[in-house]
């Protein structure tokens, strides 16, 4: 094997020169890194993120899906952008990727409140169009991440990727999913986007640069098992398919000096400023009092 960045489970592996974790380079082992435990009664309520819009992520098509001997990635070409969330521009969509493992609560990056999920899936996103516009811009990634676990129903929007594993099962082979695909499908339902967790952070693998405005959603996505299991079932990190691809997590980063927000305090569902509310209460009540 050749020496270069690897997850923990390759690292440990016999005769391994690769680069765990903690030996990899860039700016992977300054402050500012992802992931992180999200600590949900430590998040700030911050006005300002409103719910985001998404345009050409209703398009259906058949995507190029590649197994770059890390994860499985879904290029997404350009036709997909998002604005809103409080992002100082338009991002475009780049890819998509996932992490998992095969146990149900080790495979998501992130954890909320101490709590890993089965798998985790990034959509990347890239300010403007030249990618040499911000190169040194703590904000020129947007990265969505959305938590995935164990359902009882097969997802349908992710069915097409699942089908398209066993055709990318050695490393740096590249396939099409063989029927299409629509990314609005495979996200919760719109009117769940609007509770998420932002924070500033880094790539998760190398060079880990530290320029990804974070979004972590809190509605997780739900695959069914067997569709889950495919991912570390079908997928290989070494061309003589003898270590399943699986664990490929980077261990938790500590947050140091960073604020983690929230776009709704905790269980609000009020449409209306309370003060709207509650002024026919109190007429009620006063009204009451008075006769």
């Amino acid at each position: 094997m050749d020496e270069h960045w690897c997850y923990e489970i390759q690292a440990q592996e016999p005769n391994s020169n690769c680069k765990g974790p903690s030996e990899w380079p860039g700016d992977c082992q300054k402050t500012h890194q992802s992931p992180i435990n999200i600590v949900t009664k430590e998040a700030k309520v911050n006005s300002n993120l409103k719910p985001f819009t998404f345009s050409g992520y209703d398009q259906k098509k058949k995507w190029e899906v590649k197994n770059d001997g890390h994860s499985v990635k879904m290029m997404l070409g350009n036709g997909s952008f998002i604005t809103g969330g409080d992002l100082p521009a338009q991002y475009q969509a780049v890819q998509l990727h996932l992490h998992w493992s095969h146990d149900l609560n080790k495979g998501s990056e992130h954890s909320i409140d101490g709590k890993h999920f089965a798998m985790e899936m990034h959509i990347v996103h890239e300010k403007g169009t030249s990618r040499n516009t911000a190169e040194d811009s703590k904000d020129r990634n947007a990265v969505l991440a959305f938590m995935i676990e164990v359902g009882n129903e097969v997802n349908e929007a992710f069915q097409p990727l699942v089908e398209a594993l066993p055709r990318i099962s050695k490393p740096s082979s590249t396939n099409t999913t063989m029927s299409e695909v629509c990314l609005e499908d495979m996200l919760p339902k719109k009117e769940k986007l609007v509770h998420y967790f932002r924070y500033l952070g880094s790539l998760t693998t190398p060079t880990c640069d530290e320029t990804v405005v974070w979004t972590v959603f809190e509605e997780p996505i739900k695959l069914h098992e067997k569709q889950f299991l495919e991912f570390s079932k079908q997928l290989y990190y070494d061309e003589e398919q003898k270590l399943v691809m699986k664990d490929n997590v980077r261990p938790l980063q500590e947050l140091g000096d960073r604020q983690v927000f929230r776009s709704h305090a905790p269980g609000q569902l009020l449409a209306l400023p309370l003060p709207t509310l509650l002024v026919p209460t109190l007429t009620c009540l006063l009204a009451g009092f008075l006769q």
